[in-house]
């Protein structure tokens, strides 16, 4: 992986993580276009660090909320949400790194991504929804914490997936996008754990894998790019539909799978 890649790629993740359109299936399908063949899972997981930079950036007083008072609900609803993804990636960890290195099932992993996201369009009759952040009970999360497990899978996108679980819940949509963010963090914190003891040999140029410095250039790539568009998909949420991503993850859907069909990667 040369560092124009690494830029290239870091600067992806950055638009994509908070987008719901897949962070992780657009760096394997850019990886694969690219030809980059090593160290891909350890690249993906250390832009996400990047991005989670940008989390605590922009949501630091959510999270300083938190810090101050442990013990409220919306910890509670975080840890139910959180404990699915963790099971899912421990059970299925061989299978998840194959699906990262084949990117046999992205075509269909885009598609099931943009039928989730139309999904609250056609469970809730107006796009707001009806309830508050206070309003949150635990099988809500459960079923956004369900819904970030099969994320897991890359293409199938984890902001659009908590988010589509929690739109669908009827829960605000402020606080959706806000929950969203915030569930990202144990999840890009364990993710990173479970990776972080592959980096001495992954990351030596000696073995084959990308220099530490392509690394941290696609890291800090990832970080500054991200704080731009977490910020943006808060006002999105907010104010607008999940359509347009649904459209355009179908499109692109189809393109990977006409493109997989014609041996093209």
């Amino acid at each position: 992986m040369s560092l124009f890649e690494a830029l290239i790629l870091g600067a992806v993740q950055g638009v994509t993580e908070f987008l719901p359109v897949s962070s992780s299936g657009h760096l394997v399908l850019l990886q694969k276009i690219f030809g980059i063949k090593e160290s891909a899972l350890l690249f993906d997981t250390l832009v996400h660090g990047g991005t989670l930079a940008a989390v605590f950036i922009v949501l630091w007083k959510d999270i300083w909320d938190i810090l101050k008072r442990p013990i409220q609900p919306v910890t509670g609803y975080l840890i139910i949400a959180t404990i699915p993804a963790v099971v899912f990636a421990l059970a299925f960890k061989d299978a998840i790194e194959g699906a990262f290195e084949s990117g046999a099932f992205l075509g269909f992993a885009f598609l099931f991504t943009s039928a989730l996201l139309i999904l609250p369009e056609l469970l809730a009759k107006r796009p707001g929804g009806k309830g508050a952040k206070q309003e949150m009970r635990w099988p809500d999360s459960l079923v956004i914490g369900l819904l970030q497990g099969i994320a897991i899978i890359p293409g199938v996108s984890r902001s659009g997936a908590t988010l589509s679980g929690a739109l669908s819940r009827k829960l605000d949509r402020d606080f959706a996008a806000r929950f969203s963010f915030l569930l990202s963090i144990p999840a890009i914190l364990g993710a990173l754990v479970l990776q972080l003891k592959d980096l001495p040999e992954q990351a030596g140029a000696a073995t084959g894998g990308p220099g530490a410095a392509v690394l941290l250039a696609g890291t800090l790539t990832a970080a500054a790019v991200g704080f731009i568009s977490v910020k943006a998909m808060l006002r999105i949420v907010r104010k607008y539909s999940l359509r347009g991503f649904a459209l355009y993850t179908a499109v692109l859907g189809i393109l990977v799978l006409i493109m997989q069909y014609l041996g093209k990667f």
